[in-house]
């Protein structure tokens, strides 16, 4: 054999071996990383599985020593992980470092975030608050690297270490590599379990000591589990309520479960945001229990292949409380809305006794007057008859006030009798500015008529709409300009509804100083002093009688310009003049009215005003539920003319108490009175109260 061949033959062999070296090594790594991935599947404490890596690399470099720490980002400072091989004594030293740039190796890593090389930990100058621990550890050597989290900043470090000086050859440093990344994704695995852990504690905790009632559906919807506040309510044992079907326990209000929860997993497709289903039902209980009224709120917990759920979640609330208090608070408001209108009635009749007093006193003691004149002294034909015509209109002066009170009186017993017939329009206008043309041209007032676009009948009885013609005109004389003008006008209109009849509207407007803002909201209230020269009968009487023969009287506006009236009425049914086309003659019990009334400081920008005028008017004829009808004035400066401020007035008309107590009580009617006073805006007043209800 030649030496070259010889030398030949070492080199295949040498060659030979390191690639068999590599393969075993490459196997091993293989076979560690599939032993710690296992662990990691199979969520084992990550102690465990940090040794089982740290004892991995100390196979494959017999004199080194490993740990890892674990970064606690808040207070930066390090905490031991695992240590298979280290003294405790050490790891107990090292345990808590703080984090800066020259804490020895692991420590310089977790500030840099970079590789730490120490190949003499006697002679670096990071060890210097370290070098004591680590010779009686036997420890000469370290290098550290910085274990990378998701966000690229350290989670922790892993360091190896040698019993004499060394460098980390390039292999160590592969090695390394590859185990530190393995030591992260533990890490990391570790985190998200220990979250989806507490996750899971949280839910357990909030299911099972909730007091409200809360099961789990099955993707069948059969209940899979319920805690012990839903076993309470059912009044059944848990064991009797797991495998039912959830249609066999609670029956929804409406649609059935099926159609309810399927309809929940179309949603999830279309929108996979979207909120929970809520629906009102019936919770059954043993046969000889009523059921409970409950509200059933139903959530997909997980959802597999297009949107079908793998589970629900199911909260139940009892409403036995809720409807309890909510009847109770109606009640309480019902009871305070009639307690406030008994005082104002009472109030406002005592006020009426001493103004009829006060306003009788005056005709009666004419009479008397008179009528002695007449029995003591021997008067002449012309005088006796002007002595008698004194009485004859001091008699009828008394008898109007008194068949006023009389009217009122049979309107609030229901007891007011009523001829309704077809009657024209025009006529009865004609008729009540003739009888007030006297009171006109004593205060220079011309009346202006223009019913020409009315030339139609009325259902009404004709006595009483002449009646409230007289008052609403003689009002308009009397409080109007003096020597202004009064003017009535009409028209026909349509219903906007197929449920009100087609009508006539005839308007009632003056150019006086206004209606007094304080006034406002007991504009049609009976008994309410109105007027300082009279005792303020007349809108409250006009106001009821409409009412009784079905139509509506409302204030359209008023302020230094004038006021303004408009009176509806339906027109009579063709096919039976009795009665109004597709609306009702007379309500038996006339509906409950709410008036809201509000002052504003002069806008800077009327026109903005005005449009937000529109849109709050519309939202809250809109918003309050068992809203009948609903009119308001257009803004206006204050009559008196002391402020520049505008008024508005929102007059409210329900079926009856129990709807006008609901509507403001709920939340509609909630926010629609809390969007009039943001309306109105700081410091201003907002005044609500009811009127007497005509019974």
């Amino acid at each position: 054999m030649t030496p070259g061949a010889g030398g030949g033959e070492v080199a295949s062999l040498a060659a030979h071996r390191m690639v068999k070296h590599d393969q075993v090594e490459t196997e091993y790594l293989l076979q560690r990383q599939t032993a710690v991935l296992e662990l990691i599947a199979g969520t084992a404490p990550l102690q465990v599985v940090l040794t089982e890596i740290l004892s991995s690399l100390e196979q494959l470099m017999p004199q080194a020593r490993c740990s890892v720490l674990l970064l606690d980002r808040e207070h930066r400072t390090l905490h031991h992980g695992a240590a298979p091989r280290l003294p405790a004594d050490y790891v107990a030293a090292i345990d808590g470092l703080r984090v800066r740039d020259g804490a020895g190796a692991c420590g310089t890593a977790a500030a840099l975030n970079r590789v730490v090389v120490v190949s003499d930990v006697r002679e670096d100058p990071r060890w210097a608050d370290f070098r004591d621990a680590a010779d009686a550890a036997g420890l000469r050597a370290c290098w550290s690297t910085p274990i990378e989290g998701p966000d690229g900043l350290p989670v922790g470090t892993f360091a190896v270490y040698h019993p004499h000086p060394y460098t980390p050859t390039l292999r160590d440093q592969r090695l390394t590599e590859r185990f530190t990344h393995l030591a992260a994704v533990a890490i990391g695995h570790a985190g998200l379990v220990g979250a989806l852990r507490a996750s899971e504690e949280r839910f357990r905790r909030s299911f099972d000591d909730n007091s409200l009632g809360m099961a789990v559906l099955a993707p069948d919807r059969t209940l899979a589990t319920a805690n012990a506040a839903l076993v309470a309510l059912s009044g059944d044992d848990a064991e009797a309520l797991v495998g039912v079907p959830i249609s066999r326990w609670i029956t929804p209000v409406g649609a059935p479960w099926d159609d309810l929860l399927d309809a929940l997993l179309d949603a999830l497709l279309d929108a996979p945001h979207d909120g929970p289903l809520v629906v009102e039902a019936d919770l059954h209980r043993p046969s000889d229990e009523p059921r409970v009224a409950v509200e059933v709120t139903v959530s997909l917990l997980d959802g597999v292949g297009r949107g079908e759920a793998a589970q629900y979640l199911v909260n139940v609330l009892d409403l036995t409380e809720r409807r309890a208090a909510e009847r109770d608070r109606r009640a309480r408001l019902e009871a305070e809305t009639a307690r406030r209108t008994a005082e104002e009635l009472s109030h406002a009749k005592s006020e009426l006794l001493a103004a009829i007093g006060h306003e009788a006193r005056t005709p009666i003691q004419a009479i008397v007057g008179f009528a002695e004149l007449l029995g003591t002294i021997d008067l002449d034909e012309g005088r006796r008859r002007q002595a008698l015509d004194h009485i004859g209109a001091a008699a009828t002066h008394v008898m109007d006030l008194l068949t006023d009170v009389l009217d009122l009186s049979r309107l609030e017993a229901g007891a007011l009798r009523l001829a309704l017939e077809p009657v024209p329009v025009g006529e009865v206008v004609a008729e009540a500015l003739d009888l007030l043309s006297a009171e006109a041209e004593r205060r220079a007032v011309t009346l202006v008529t223009d019913v020409s676009g009315c030339r139609a009948r009325v259902l009404a009885d004709r006595r009483r709409l002449r009646q409230v013609l007289l008052n609403l005109a003689g009002n308009a004389i009397r409080h109007g300009r003096a020597g202004g003008t009064v003017r009535i006008t009409g028209e026909r209109v349509a219903g906007t509804t197929d449920d009100e009849a087609d009508g006539v509207v005839l308007t009632v407007a003056d150019d006086g100083p206004g209606i007094p803002p304080d006034l406002l909201p007991r504009l049609f209230t009976p008994f309410a002093h109105g007027a300082p020269d009279g005792v303020g009968l007349g809108l409250g009487l006009a106001h009821g009688l409409t009412t009784a023969m079905g139509g509506e009287l409302t204030l359209v506006a008023t302020g230094p310009d004038g006021t303004t009236l408009q009176l509806r009425l339906p027109r009579p049914d063709p096919n039976h003049p009795d009665r109004a086309d597709r609306a009702p003659t007379a309500r038996k019990v006339p509906p409950m009215t709410a008036t809201l009334f509000a002052c504003y400081h002069r806008p800077e920008d009327p026109a903005a005003f005005d449009r937000h005028y529109a849109d709050v008017h519309a939202g809250l004829g809109l918003a309050l539920p068992g809203l009948r009808s609903f009119t308001g004035t257009h803004p206006g400066p204050a009559p008196d003319g002391s402020a520049p401020a505008y008024y508005f007035i929102a007059q409210l008309t329900f079926d009856d108490a129990d709807a006008l107590g609901a509507a403001l009580s709920g939340p509609e009617g909630a926010a629609a009175v809390a969007d009039l006073a943001n309306f109105a805006g700081a410091g201003v007043d907002l005044m609500m109260g009811p009127s007497t209800t005509y019974r």
